[in-house]
Order: structure tokens, then sequence, then C-alpha cells
């Protein structure tokens, strides 16, 4: 299933959906069944209930609202906590001649960078140096605290596009250099289009992942380079934090960024940025 929140001018406030495959209509749930929450957050908390609703809706043939009329919003907003994975591709540390992590490196982005799929991103005015990543976001359905990793699937709801957008010279030079300040300006975190869940994708450690940047390939490499994969990542992050329905990873970025191109390139007024990946969708957000 492909969860989405979404507008419509003809609704108050946001509302679940279904979206009929990627880049389809949208199945209103809240229509459907009028007792579902209307956030993803309270929807995943409620587990296995909600999901046998979206199940039935998915199978009833229920009217659908064409995609001119919506908006979609980040599939889940105001999570407890976005968690983010630095060096997790094998094939970018080589970008950067520098050691795989022998453990996962782990910052954050606040909950307040996220915008939705195909809203702007706004260059701050303290920042010269804003680069591009595109990840795979992983999404948390189930609460847990010293997970293991072989139980690790059982806490994930599903998985959805990411951009990890990044001020550099405030994530490497400034700040006593440490990272978050950097990756966490309002916009920073365009999430979507949908959270896929996951008994949809046979393998989310094998899937094409790309950005664009005007049109132009930037990025382009697979899930399958990920040097700590989703369960381990889990395993790993649950032993310092409770993880709760909600929460995000944002699991880490492949070779293409803008800092290490040379000589360097950063976004400006006008770009736009298409972040990628395979059987979740693409995320399109413009630079202003």
């Amino acid at each position: 299933m492909r969860l989405v929140q979404f507008q419509a001018p003809h609704l108050e406030g946001p509302h679940l959906g279904l979206e009929s495959g990627d880049g389809g209509g949208v199945i209103d749930l809240n229509a459907f069944d009028p007792t579902l929450p209307k956030t993803m957050t309270q929807f995943l908390e409620q587990g296995e209930a909600t999901l046998s609703v979206a199940r039935r809706a998915q199978a009833a043939q229920l009217p659908v609202l064409p995609r001119s009329e919506v908006t979609l919003l980040a599939p889940v907003t105001r999570p407890d906590k976005v968690v983010c994975v630095g060096m997790n591709y094998v094939d970018h540390c080589k970008e950067q001649n520098v050691p795989v992590p022998t453990e996962p490196i782990i910052f954050s982005k606040f909950a307040s960078s996220i915008v939705g799929p195909y809203d702007e991103v706004v260059l701050p005015p303290e920042s010269k140096e804003v680069d591009w990543e595109v990840e795979l976001a992983v999404v948390i359905g189930k609460k847990g605290k010293h997970i293991k990793a072989t139980d690790a699937m059982a806490h994930v709801a599903g998985f959805t596009v990411a951009h990890d957008v990044s001020a550099r010279d405030w994530q490497m030079r400034r700040n006593g250099k440490q990272w978050l300040l950097g990756k966490t300006f309002d916009t920073f975190c365009p999430l979507g289009p949908a959270l896929v869940t996951k008994d949809s994708i046979a393998d989310p450690h094998n899937l094409k992942i790309c950005c664009r940047l005007n049109g132009e390939v930037v990025q382009s490499s697979n899930t399958n380079q990920m040097v700590f994969k989703t369960e381990e990542l889990i395993a790993w992050v649950s032993q310092f934090v409770t993880l709760y329905p909600g929460d995000i990873f944002l699991t880490g970025t492949p070779p293409g960024v803008g800092v290490f191109r040379k000589p360097p390139v950063f976004l400006k007024k006008g770009d736009e940025v298409q972040c990628e990946i395979e059987d979740l969708g693409v995320i399109i957000n413009k630079v202003v």
C-alpha cells in the first residue's frame, strides 16, 4: 500500500489517503472510515487495526480523488525523531577517500525541517553551500527498545524517499563541526510522496536510487551499497533510545553530492532537485 497525508480544498485539515499507484489519484481513508485518525503517526500507533482498515479500503473500489485536486503532504509530519546515518554507502566513502565506518555514524535533523514531496527548499541567508542528498527513509511502525536485528523488520511500517538537504559550511566548518545545524534548517527534509508499506517492497536493500539536478543525473546508485542495512541500524539506535511509531531513519546517501565535485557545486535559486527511488517514487523540490 502507498499511504499518504494530503489536503484538498473541500476538506478540513489534513487527511489520510491511499495513493492508487505511483503518481495516481488518492482514496480518502477518513471518508471510508471516519473513526480513523487523520495523522500518519496516530494511524501507525494503532498498528494492525488501522492497517487492516486501509487494506479493506484498497480492495473496495472507492472513488479516487484526481491528483490535480489534492496536495500531498509529507507522509509523516512531526515525528518524535528523525535519525540520520552518515557515510552509509560504500561508494560514497570511496568518493571521499575515507574508510568505511565500522559502526553507524548517527546524527539528527529536527522534525521542523520536514516538508512535503513537492514543497520548496528555501536557501537560508546564513549559508552559501547548500547541497543535495537523496536517501532511503525508513518509517518505524512499532515502539521498541533494545531491538534485535533479527526482529527489526517487525518494527518497520514502510519506506519513503527523503532529500537530506545539507548546508556544508555549517556541517563541516562551523558549530564545532557538529553536523546538526547544517542539516536542520527549515525545509531541509522533503519527504514522500508516500509511505510504501514494507509488504509492497521485495527487498529495500536492492533499489535503484538517484538524484537529478535540473534534469541531469548527479547521483545514481543502488541501496545494495548501504554499509549498515535497516535491521542493523534499528538494532544499533534502539540501544540508545526508544523508537516510536512515526520515527524516521534517513539511511545515508550515495556518491555524487555537490561538495565533493571539482569544483564544488551548490544549489542556487531556481534549481529543481528530483530524488527518486525505485518502487517508492520521486519527490521534486524547487529551490527558492
